[in-house]
């Protein structure tokens, strides 16, 4: 038997959502289920009691999955079940993620585990926009210490109108794909893409998420009442030592100052404030060092935050030296690998990427076969992070989170960018290695792909520059003095009170992504941040466009071409032939890749080759096949075979007439092969198409003059 505890959430235009608890997964610490339609999510938290020794941080781990189940359809693969998360529920995950972290108890310690199952899928509800939802309903009738609730929903736009969680039918015709998660206070997370929209269309969506997103933490208040988990656990996870803290304060406050306003490189810095912190747990004495050396760690890192917090805050003065909008040097370089078909170097500060572009056919496109989505992309970006670009001596061990999530932000600046349809035969992959490291890689991404498509020859809409902002505030709160960053080191990301990624065009932002830590913030600071980021793209584009201002006029030489030819739809299957034996052919003989795909009733024919003698090789064959005979028209057709009545011809590939004795010459013929032989190549004429059976009549001595009549 159960307890089923429900409270539904109603949306403007009339849509409900539904959370309940008391039914499913009674053994997690919480559960929650949330239902839309036929879309059906369960969350789950579960905290560890004990916490591990020397945990001094939050240990969370969110985890979205989806079940193939949900739709009725079988996992691919050999082994026919759901194996490692695909890109889109790591995605998923870290959105989730980015809004729950930030309200866990500074002092809370304990491994937490939340957990998101997609249940159930509607067809046209987007799961993604409840994962948010589902996870803090869980919490929210659990004992776990949570500062909550908080929602996530996506903003769309469509027609001007701003629609809060749009379906999949409407999302093709939005302008807008944001995410925003936020509690009743405060916003959290913000992460999206636009068509180019304004700084005040991206504030007003915000806002338009934020007004929903009060509905359901009100709703969720009222859960937990009446799931009668208003009480939380209690916990002691840290040791503290006052009089530490004090004496540590008071003798580190003015060095680690003086090393903050030195402006040393990162690597340097780095070893200096390290140095400080290690002499003074030198000084402890030896009994108590082991014993005390977790809190030092604690306290200092507290010590370093409020000197380089204070720095900038008292004397506009930042880690590197520069003032507060003022971008760090850059220098690009594009062609810098010969044989690839382009590359790029974007080097701002101690921040540098490596793109590089490969063109392919549609053989090389992206295959997707989530749960919800299937089909292909056309365009790709990878972004890989290896340890050497921070300077540490580790292994590389596969793709991380922080790769999938970076790689998939660039991705969303650029691909609204990509040429479509016919202006773009290409699949294009670009790849972004960080080679250096100190402050916003995935923005050098979005600049490095952008000079690194130009080099390529890709005629992009126009070129996208990226810049991440930072905030500092007085006592980490939203009132009071405060100070905006413009292109933000690693340590005023880790120390600051917001990352605030932007990427535009000169016309508008195409995509953005925003933590914020701070309580409170309001949005005219969020405004000025927009404006002041806006600003810095516009710099760091002008840096860009001094190296390549549009896109080359051709590929490289070395690069594939692809030629594309518009067929009728009837004639795919002759191209093709019997169990793809003519296309194979022709790509045995010319060396060239074929692809064929309907579209609006019309067949698509992709050539693909290193030369351009293959392709032309290709597309006068292609064009043969399809090419329809006519009436009176000359064509060099090749003997096929012969009889006692005449010859047969193929004039086109795959077509063949009948030449007759009697069209073979103006005088008498006893025998075929005293004019032609078999695999003879001669001019004939289509005398006439039997409109019938459709069979070709043709004629040799129609182009022969004839000979005078004899005289009387």
């Amino acid at each position: 038997m159960y307890n089923l505890i429900s409270k539904t959430i109603t949306l403007d235009d009339g849509r409900s959502i539904i959370i309940e608890t008391g039914k499913l997964a009674k053994q997690a610490d919480g559960s929650a289920v949330v239902r839309m339609g036929k879309t059906i999510l369960l969350a789950t938290v579960v905290a560890a009691k004990e916490v591990k020794e020397e945990t001094d941080f939050m240990p969370l781990s969110v985890e979205y999955k989806e079940k193939f189940a949900a739709m009725g359809r079988f996992p691919g693969g050999f082994l026919k079940r759901e194996s490692k998360p695909s890109d889109y529920e790591t995605l998923v995950s870290r959105l989730v993620d980015r809004a729950l972290r930030p309200l866990f108890p500074d002092n809370f310690h304990a491994e937490t585990f939340v957990t998101i199952n997609l249940l159930s899928a509607d067809k046209d509800i987007m799961p993604d926009a409840l994962a948010g939802l589902a996870a803090s309903a869980a919490l929210s009738v659990s004992d776990v210490p949570f500062n909550g609730p908080i929602s996530e929903v996506r903003v769309g736009r469509v027609n001007g109108k701003l629609i809060i969680n749009p379906t999949f039918s409407q999302m093709k015709d939005s302008d807008i794909d944001i995410m925003v998660g936020a509690t009743y206070e405060n916003i959290l997370m913000v992460e999206g893409e636009m068509h180019e929209i304004s700084e005040e269309e991206m504030l007003e969506a915000i806002k338009f998420a934020h007004e929903e997103i009060k509905k359901h933490c009100l709703a969720q208040k009222e859960f937990t009442i009446l799931a009668s988990k208003t009480q939380k656990r209690e916990y002691c996870h840290e040791t503290n030592d006052e009089e530490l803290r004090k004496r540590l304060k008071d003798e580190l406050y003015d060095k680690v100052y003086q090393i903050a306003k030195s402006f040393l490189p990162k690597q340097q810095r780095t070893e200096a404030f390290n140095k400080i912190k290690e002499d003074f747990i030198l000084s402890i004495p030896e009994e108590e060092r082991e014993e005390k050396k977790l809190m030092v760690e604690r306290y200092y890192h507290e010590v370093e935050k409020e000197a380089m917090r204070n720095m900038i805050l008292n004397e506009g003065i930042r880690l590197d030296g520069r003032k507060t909008n003022e971008i760090r040097p850059i220098w690009c370089e594009i062609d810098c690998l010969p044989s690839t078909h382009g590359s790029s170097i974007f080097t701002r500060g101690e921040t540098q990427a490596l793109a590089t572009v490969t063109l392919g056919t549609k053989l090389d496109e992206k295959v997707i076969d989530d749960v919800m989505i299937q089909g292909t992309e056309k365009f790709v970006l990878h972004y890989n992070f290896p340890p050497f670009a921070t300077g540490e001596a580790k292994p590389s061990r596969g793709l991380s989170r922080r790769e999938i999530g970076h790689g998939n932000l660039a991705h969303r600046a650029l691909k609204n960018m990509i040429p479509e349809g016919q202006d773009n035969p290409y699949a294009i992959r670009v790849v972004s290695d960080i080679l250096e490291s100190n402050g916003s890689s995935s923005m050098a991404t979005v600049c490095a792909g952008t000079l690194a498509l130009m080099d390529a020859g890709i005629k992009i809409k126009k070129p996208v520059s990226g810049i991440a902002m930072g905030l500092i505030t007085e006592n980490g709160s939203g009132s009071g003095k405060y100070a905006i960053l413009s292109d933000i080191l690693g340590d005023e990301d880790h120390l600051g009170d917001m990352d605030f990624k932007v990427a535009g065009t000169k016309d508008g932002i195409t995509a953005t992504q925003m933590d914020i830590k701070v309580d409170g913030l309001p949005y005219e600071v969020m405004a000025k941040a927009l404006q002041q980021a806006k600003e810095g793209r516009m710099y760091i584009l002008s840096k860009m466009l001094e190296v390549i201002s549009e896109p080359r006029p051709e590929l490289k030489p070395h690069a594939p071409r692809i030629v594309q030819l518009i067929i009728n739809r009837d004639s795919i299957g002759a191209v093709i032939g019997p169990g793809g034996k003519i296309i194979q052919e022709i790509q045995r003989v010319t060396g060239s890749t074929i692809v064929i795909e309907e579209v609006d009733n019309h067949g698509i024919v992709d050539v693909f080759a290193d030369d351009k003698e293959s392709i032309e090789k290709a597309i006068k064959w292609i064009k043969g096949i399809v090419a329809v005979p006519e009436e009176g028209e000359v064509y060099r057709g090749k003997v096929k075979s012969i009889t006692s009545f005449g010859a047969f011809v193929e004039i086109l590939p795959g077509k063949e007439g009948l030449l007759h004795i009697s069209e073979l010459d103006w005088s008498r013929v006893n025998n075929v092969q005293d004019i032609i032989k078999e695999g003879d190549e001669i001019d004939v004429k289509l005398i006439e198409i039997d409109k019938k059976t459709n069979k070709l009549k043709l004629s040799r001595k129609a182009l022969l003059p004839r000979p005078p009549k004899k005289s009387q």
